[in-house]
């Protein structure tokens, strides 16, 4: 089986391999999966994707946003509330769950998660 780009490069996605390239493009410091949080109930670790140590950003890409990514995220804003997590969704107008009303960004919006769709804006390296 034929390897991806993004995983010959390391990431999980062709979103990712994109999101680091176009950071890389403009000179940005980061880093890709570096920090690990454990968050309870049970004892779990979340790895935010980037880390932006000028602006002391974290950013998770999401493709796909399902239940499971929704409660942790939730979780760990709630027991890291000091750390400043982003979303950058592939499409933020994806609705949570087949016959929601809710879409990624307004499940973000509501539980105040600043978020873009399609690439990292600039005011969130410089």
């Amino acid at each position: 089986m034929k390897q991806s780009l993004a995983k010959k490069a390391g990431f999980r996605s062709n979103f990712e391999l994109n999101l680091a390239r176009s950071l890389a493009d403009r000179g940005i410091t980061y880093e890709y999966e570096s920090t690990k949080l454990t968050y309870l109930p049970k004892p779990r670790t979340y790895t935010p994707d980037f880390f932006i140590p000028s602006t002391n950003i974290y950013i998770e890409a999401k493709g796909h946003f399902d239940k499971g990514d929704r409660v942790k995220m939730l979780l760990v804003k709630e027991q890291y509330p000091e750390l400043d997590i982003r979303f950058v969704f592939l499409n933020s107008r994806n609705k949570i769950y087949k016959g929601s009303k809710t879409t990624y960004a307004d499940w973000a919006t509501k539980n105040k998660f600043d978020w873009s769709e399609g690439s990292i804006p600039e005011e969130w390296y410089k």
